[in-house]
């Protein structure tokens, strides 16, 4: 009966009251940030807090080195500069992942090269790299796209073939496992976001972590303006390269270091909430579950689930059928976005290719000649049309408890039990509430 769904006057699935928002902020959080304001001490590339974060998350991952800095991005821009790129020089990317991946590139006049997905993981596809490789080519930056790490066997592989740098973007990793070792640890260098979207929210900031002293020495001067600078030495005020200021504070270091603490624990309540979605959703007739190969972890940071109108004789295009479903599980209270909506070059960036005035650094002498087209990342294309995430910001999978994920089970089995009523019925006046401040940034 029509009257039975919520985006059709009826009464909602899920009650608002069970969902837990993020980050969770305990005494002990407040209790650090505290302790940072009564210390005195704000700020500093060697200060205790930010020393402290990059010793406790070096030991966690399993790293010599880390850089706490001030965002994913950073760190990420860090690592291709400590691997020498620079103008002309090519880097094989994702193209699904957030801008940041391929902007970090460009950050230092280098040229990002995209690769399509596999569509089961929604990694970069490493069967498809080699073909990207040229003489131009210097690095490959694997994406663990939403908590899952990429095929590293394969893509390190193909990279000590080509002589090629590997920086692992692990904005979306923290403490995944890739054949019992957490990610970080597969790559030349590599990069983790501390977002408050992110499994290891630090309020804004970033951690570059390395094994090779050498890129962690010249990491560490893109963090600093350029300049070499020992904590026992006093400053020269002398740039030997190109510099940033990336440093982090005290404050959101402090409250890093305290989240870190709890992090295996939301992982872990993350897991449980997802395999329980996941053996239900499979047996749901036209929805598809995240899959997670036998040799990793997955940390979840998204769910994201792929519909099909085909398996339910349904005429649709795969996006009005995604959009028409979210916009009814919303009603019925599922937290569901799209996060992200074409392939990363589909944007007006790599359309304008404007980049810094006059078409830098795609017109650089030292460039060849550069064409994005989405149609030649077919996967990624039907990953975006066909598939949403649910337990969406600010609700994301890892704090909620299980009774949650079973209302969740149960407003999908109203949805789809009552499918033929869902595609008629009209959904416009239904929109998903802005979420102000909480959007998603590396």
């Amino acid at each position: 009966m029509k009257g039975d769904l919520a985006i059709a006057g009826g009464k909602r699935t899920v009650p608002e009251e069970l969902k837990v928002g993020w980050p969770v902020i305990t005494e002990e959080d407040k209790n650090a940030v505290m302790g940072v304001l009564n210390r005195g001490i704000l700020w500093g590339p060697y200060a205790p807090e930010v020393v402290g974060l990059q010793e406790d998350f070096a030991r966690y991952v399993g790293t010599k080195y880390c850089i706490a800095v001030n965002s994913g991005t950073a760190a990420l821009h860090m690592a291709v500069a400590a691997a020498g790129l620079g103008p002309g020089d090519e880097v094989i990317t994702s193209a699904f992942s957030f801008l940041a991946s391929a902007v970090a590139v460009l950050h230092h006049n280098a040229i990002p090269i995209f690769v399509d997905i596999d569509p089961k993981t929604f990694n970069i596809d490493p069967k498809r790299i080699e073909e990207k490789i040229n003489s131009r080519t210097k690095a490959i930056m694997p994406v663990h796209i939403h908590g899952l790490p990429a095929d590293m066997d394969e893509i390190n592989e193909i990279a000590k073939k080509h002589h090629l740098v590997v920086i692992e973007d692990a904005a979306q990793s923290h403490g995944t496992l890739y054949h019992g070792k957490k990610t970080g640890n597969f790559s030349d260098m590599a990069a983790f976001s501390l977002n408050s979207t992110k499994n290891m929210p630090g309020g804004e900031g970033g951690l570059f972590v390395t094994n090779n002293e050498e890129y962690r020495g010249k990491a560490n001067m893109v963090r600093m303006f350029g300049e070499f600078l020992k904590p026992e030495e006093g400053r020269k005020y002398n740039a030997y390269t190109m510099g940033w200021n990336y440093r982090t504070q005290e404050m959101p270091a402090a409250f890093a270091r305290s989240q870190l603490k709890r992090l295996d624990e939301y992982n872990a309540n993350g897991k449980r909430n997802a395999e329980y979605l996941s053996g239900h959703l499979a047996e749901i007739k036209g929805v598809t579950p995240p899959f997670v190969p036998p040799d990793r972890t997955h940390i979840y940071h998204k769910y994201r689930i792929r519909l099909s109108p085909d398996e339910l004789d349904l005429d649709m295009e795969p996006d009005n059928f995604r959009d028409l479903v979210m916009k009814t599980l919303q009603a019925e209270g599922v937290d569901t976005v799209l996060w992200q909506t074409v392939p990363i070059l589909g944007q007006t960036l790599f359309r304008l290719k404007e980049g810094y005035g006059k078409g830098c650094p795609w017109s650089c002498k030292y460039a060849e000649k550069i064409s994005y087209d989405p149609n030649d990342y077919p996967e990624t294309l039907k990953l975006l049309a066909d598939s949403l995430v649910i337990c969406s910001e600010p609700y994301p999978i890892f704090p909620q408890p299980l009774e949650l994920m079973k209302h969740y089970i149960e407003a999908f089995h109203r949805v789809f039990d009552n499918i033929d009523e869902v595609v008629t019925v009209k959904t416009t006046s239904v929109e998903k509430k802005p979420i102000t401040g909480r959007a998603e940034i590396a």
